[in-house]
């Protein structure tokens, strides 16, 4: 006995059908045929599979008069559920299921064999769940397969006409069909697997983009820095015109990366464009696209960056660069989010929102009319200022840290700074700020046979040469050294104490309790470079 469950579903009125005249085998033949090649038209024009398998019965009742098809397939939880059905010109789309061994299609997908019958109503298991089947007729219902092991489906239909000695060869022709929608749904899984698949990769990367743009790992502890996160933080959550001001090398992208990444916006692009490093001609068409043909090698239509950066947002770096010629066309995008592509006439509109940097004076540059005031005032809505390296030394310890761990990653070893080495990064002006310190630090690591950068290592790369002997010119932040600590290292202590006292050895002898010569033995036997006062 098979169990009985009851679905609410909706019934098409069942129509009276003339049987199809009995037909011989060279011309069922022929006819199959025919439906193959246009079943292997359908199987190539589209990836949906609901729509494949929709247009696969469409063919079967129009061409081989096998009307009432169904494709039901295994779901998560193993039952049978229906993905397509063909009433003539109607599709019945009602959820109904099967578990295995329930009825005549669940007993296909338990037993894996072919289900032919001359006349359905002599069948007992047949459930007519959906009220369509003439009962005078025969039913032919097969399993779909990937593989040999258990089906993933069933395809049924029933034959528009009594038995005609030629049910085999239907049944045969139906299971050419079961083969071609198998290769189907297992295109349309491997499909959906990558897409999955992708889908997670780029959300783990958005995951890892977002991790390393955000506010807790910028480094800045400075009471201007904070300010800034401060800003940043606000200014994130709407969709105000940005422009990031500061010298060369204080980080302008990385805040702009930040701004996005922690904005409503997050999940649409963020495209970025250096405009000092494109000529004008070549900046028009990389911010606004061309059209094919439109100037020579334009062999292909191509979407500018603004079109790219639709829903999402546009870095533009260096925008102080930019002709007086294009500032024109740039100020109407910006007003009006629209704009044509270079060789075309077609307006195109866009939703994105404007992020600008540059270290330029644009306030002289507006004065001396090389920026027009205009498009000056529409970009500096919200400006955001940023200091340089110099006024936050205390902020350089744990910066040339971070920089120092990305080389070391690159170089595959492990590297560390000492307290002498900082004292004498955070002495130095930094004209090019985080930039310049990440040379600086590169070359040190270059030249550092250990692990281990000191100060020697440091005035190796020729930046205490840089730094103008001053014995009052101390670091705004002093790293407190003990110099009483026996588990400091020696060479480190003495530094320190010539550092503290102006590199008279004098003085640095008094502070470590020893002697004039037990200084100068130590400075000797260390190797301590001495500064010339």
């Amino acid at each position: 006995m098979f169990a009985s469950t009851y679905f609410n579903i909706r019934v098409f009125r069942k129509k009276s059908v003339s049987p199809t005249p009995n037909i011989t085998r060279a011309v069922l033949i022929e006819t199959e045929l025919d439906a193959l090649f246009r079943l292997g038209c359908v199987l190539n024009r589209s990836l949906k599979l609901q729509e494949t398998l929709q247009e696969v019965l469409q063919v079967l009742h129009d061409h081989t008069d096998m009307q009432y098809g169904m494709v039901t397939l295994r779901d998560d939880s193993g039952d049978l559920s229906i993905r397509a059905v063909s009433c003539g010109n109607k599709y019945l789309a009602d959820s109904v299921r099967y578990r295995p061994g329930e009825g005549v299609i669940g007993s296909i997908l338990e037993t894996s064999k072919i289900f032919v019958i001359e006349r359905l109503a002599d069948e007992s298991r047949f459930l007519d769940r959906l009220g369509l089947y003439d009962s005078e007729l025969p039913f032919i219902a097969v399993p779909i397969h990937v593989q040999e092991d258990t089906p993933i489906g069933v395809l049924t239909a029933q034959p528009n006409t009594h038995n005609d000695g030629l049910l085999k060869d239907r049944a045969r022709f139906m299971e050419m069909v079961a083969q071609l929608i198998a290769q189907s749904v297992r295109l349309s899984k491997e499909i959906e697997q990558q897409q999955r698949d992708l889908t997670d990769e780029r959300d783990r990367l958005r995951q890892a983009v977002r991790g390393n743009y955000g506010f807790d790992n910028i480094i800045g502890h400075a009471a201007s820095m904070k300010r800034i996160f401060e800003l940043v933080r606000q200014v994130a959550k709407w969709n105000t015109t940005v422009l990031i001001r500061g010298e060369s090398g204080t980080g302008k992208e990385l805040i702009a990366n930040a701004i996005h990444y922690n904005s409503p916006r997050n999940n649409s692009e963020f495209i970025k464009v250096n405009c000092a490093a494109l000529p004008e001609n070549l900046l028009e068409s990389e911010l606004f696209g061309h059209e094919k043909g439109a100037f020579s090698g334009a062999i292909s239509q191509h979407k500018g960056r603004f079109e790219r950066a639709n829903g999402g947002t546009l870095f533009l770096d260096e925008i102080g660069d930019i002709p007086p010629t294009f500032q024109a066309k740039l100020l109407r995008v910006l007003q009006e989010g629209e704009f044509e592509r270079v060789g075309g006439n077609r307006t195109l509109k866009v939703d994105v929102r404007i992020i600008t940097a540059t270290n330029v004076d644009l306030e002289s540059q507006v004065e001396i009319g090389q920026f027009r005031e205009d498009l000056y005032y529409r970009l500096n809505v919200m400006p955001i200022v940023l200091p340089p390296l110099r006024e936050r030394t205390e902020d350089i310890p744990e910066l040339a840290q971070f920089l120092l761990d990305k080389i070391a990653q690159k170089q595959k070893r492990q590297l560390q700074l000492t307290d002498s080495a900082i004292r004498l990064l955070m002495r130095h002006n930094w004209s090019g700020n985080v930039r310049e310190l990440e040379n600086c630090l590169e070359r040190a690591a270059i030249l550092c046979e250990g692990e281990i950068i000191n100060r020697s290592v440091i005035s190796l790369t020729g930046l205490e040469e840089q730094i103008p002997f001053n014995p009052s010119n101390q670091p705004k932040v002093n790293l407190k050294v003990d110099l009483n600590d026996s588990k400091r290292d020696e060479r480190e202590r003495v530094i320190a104490a010539l550092e503290q006292a102006g590199w008279v050895q004098a003085k640095a002898a008094r502070l470590l309790n020893m002697t004039p010569r037990q200084i100068a033995y130590r400075i000797q036997t260390l190797n301590i470079k001495m500064r010339n006062i």
